[in-house]
């Protein structure tokens, strides 16, 4: 078992990947700001606890049988059509003030992500004598 299939690893890259992928989506409304009719698309949040709740990959040692359980991660990304509070005469439902707040807000949360991921690995790094 490689140290990046941790579960905690594993759900920082699956997180790190979200943000790719919805870093797309966001650029593809922004590009298509001003497009007749098009409509701005999202991706849904990710929701680790009912992935944890849904996967059995990982088990804490219990000494006692009061002791709680925890699952793994999920990498399935879904995509929803928003539907803006705004449209233009066109029939265009972006608002590109608001998607580069969202652009802007996802490269702060992947970069606190990668951050996260790094400390992790110098702590393992660390830990095992490597640095």
């Amino acid at each position: 078992m490689s140290v990046t299939d941790l579960p905690l690893f594993s759900m920082l890259k699956s997180r790190m990947y979200w943000h790719q992928e919805r870093q797309k989506v966001l650029a593809e409304n922004v590009a298509n700001a001003d497009t007749p009719g098009f409509q701005g698309k999202d991706l849904k949040q990710l929701d680790f606890h009912e992935a944890m709740k849904a996967s059995g990959s990982v088990t804490l040692a219990s000494t006692q049988p009061g002791h709680l359980k925890a699952g793994g991660d999920s990498k399935q990304f879904h995509s929803e059509r928003r539907s803006g509070f705004a449209t233009s005469p066109r029939g265009n439902a972006v608002a590109l003030e608001e998607e580069m707040m969202k652009v802007a807000q996802n490269q702060m949360d992947h970069q606190a992500a990668t951050a996260l991921y790094a400390r992790g690995m110098g702590l393992i790094k660390t830990a095992l004598g490597r640095r």
